[in-house]
Parts: structure tokens; C-alpha cells; sequence
């Protein structure tokens, strides 16, 4: 059964707008998910959805039994977050994650450090599902992993790809650095180990890149690459090296 809002008041729609405007999940884990495409990447993770709400002219989606609301379009417009809204919002429960569930296999995990734009942030996140990571830290002053933006970037790899907010024991870091005196390629990546990708404009912080080794991707002309540039080229290389390693 289809319900229809049309306050903008109810509390359904209050917590949405809440989440669109960068708020972070209450003690609920909901987090908003925007869009056909992320909605669907949800129901592929097999992760609850608590509910859908879509635009008066959206088409009908196929969501199993969770609650699915229609607003009108003017009203839907007010609650997305982005310009062009595509009529389909949903709020989904994140899974709860542990340092355990990073430390699978032979750990490879990508530690971003301050990474504060969320188009960055979803991107390394879809990238290091791409390559074998077995998990993602947000450390304190990185942008949420929940942003909107952040979430769709990802295209679906935040609701898969387990995150957690301190590096995990047992791990060797490697940092991103393009004044480092080591190519990524002579690290030996095939080991547990995490890579760290600082802030755009700063880097890694001083003390977390002391416990690190800095790792410089050689390039011609440019001194440094876009974070997101950066966290896939180094994932690539420990892809490449674990897959020589189980060849041998």
C-alpha cells in the first residue's frame, strides 16, 4: 500500500530533509539514499530499507515491504538534495561494523585522513571495493561517509565496503606522499596493510604519516594528483601485487 504526505511537517519528511542536509544517522542508522540507481544498489547489498518516498510523476519501484510514501513534486524537490532530483529518495539502515570485519583475509584497507570533499570520499570508497579492499577508515576530520554526495559517489560500495573511524592493530601503513623517496612499486603491498590518503589541501597529518611509509606515485609535470587519483592508482598497485603473488 502506497501512502501519500502531503505535510511537510511529518516527521517522515522532517528526518529526510534532516539527511539531505548533511546530518549525521541518529542512534536509527538511517541514512538517505538518493536516486533509482542507489536505491537499487541498496536492494543488491540486501540492506534494510526503512522507506521509500517518491515524486508524484515517479514511476512505481519494486522495494520488497518497506513503506513507500508519495509526495507532491514541488514538495519532493524541497527534500532532495541535489538540482535535478530523479523522484526516488530512500532511507536505508547502515549494517554494524566492527575493526574485525576490516582484518578479513589478508587486510587491505584504505585510511582516509581528513578527505573533506564527499565527490573524493565516494569515490575512493568505489575504488577500493574495485580492488580488493577489505575496508575503509574515516578518521576524525574526513567528510562523513553518510554525506549524500558522498553516497552517491560511492554508487553503492559504502553500503558493502565496511567502515570504521580508527585504524585497526596488525596493519602496516603506507602513506600517500609525492615527496616520498619510494615508488608505490617497490612497497610490498601483498602484506596487511593500509593505505592512507590524506587532505586535499594539507596531506597527511604529520603524526599519523610518522607511524606510516610514504609511498610517491612518479609523474611527469605535475607534483601532485587528486586524492581520489591517488587512493585508485596505489589500490591498483596492491591489486597488482596480490594478484602476482597468488599466481606464483
Amino acid at each position: 500500500m502506497v501512502e501519500t504526505l502531503i505535510s511537510d511537517k511529518n516527521p517522515l519528511l522532517k528526518e529526510v530533509r534532516r539527511l539531505a542536509a548533511g546530518g549525521v544517522p541518529g542512534d536509527d542508522r538511517l541514512v538517505l539514499a538518493e536516486g533509482p540507481r542507489l536505491l537499487e544498489e541498496a536492494l543488491r547489498s540486501r540492506i534494510e530499507i526503512h522507506a521509500v518516498i517518491l515524486a508524484e510523476s515517479a514511476s512505481e519501484m519494486p522495494v520488497g515491504n518497506a513503506r513507500v510514501v508519495r509526495v507532491l513534486d514541488a514538495l519532493f524537490h524541497k527534500l532532495a538534495s541535489t538540482e535535478s532530483p530523479q523522484g526516488v529518495l530512500a532511507l536505508v539502515r547502515l549494517p554494524v561494523w566492527s575493526a574485525e570485519d576490516l582484518m578479513r583475509s589478508t587486510p587491505l584497507i584504505v585510511v582516509l585522513d581528513g578527505v573533506q570533499d564527499p565527490g573524493n570520499a565516494g569515490a575512493i570508497l568505489r575504488t577500493g571495493e574495485a580492488f580488493g579492499a577489505t575496508g575503509a577508515v574515516f578518521l576524525k576530520g574526513t567528510v562523513s561517509p553518510w554525506n549524500p554526495k558522498c553516497l552517491r559517489a560511492s554508487a553503492g560500495s559504502a553500503f558493502r565496503l565496511p567502515i570504521v573511524t580508527e585504524v585497526p592493530e596488525g596493519v602496516t601503513l603506507y602513506a600517500a606522499d609525492p615527496k616520498a623517496a619510494m615508488p608505490a612499486s617497490q612497497a610490498n603491498l601483498g602484506i596487511p596493510c593500509g593505505i592512507v590518503i590524506g587532505s586535499e589541501g594539507h596531506g597527511v597529518r604529520p603524526e599519523l604519516a610518522a607511524r606510516a611509509t610514504g609511498l610517491k606515485i612518479p609523474t611527469v609535470a605535475v607534483e601532485s594528483l587528486n586524492a581520489a587519483v591517488a587512493a585508485g592508482i596505489l589500490l591498483y598497485e596492491a591489486r597488482r601485487q596480490r594478484g602476482e603473488k597468488s599466481r606464483a
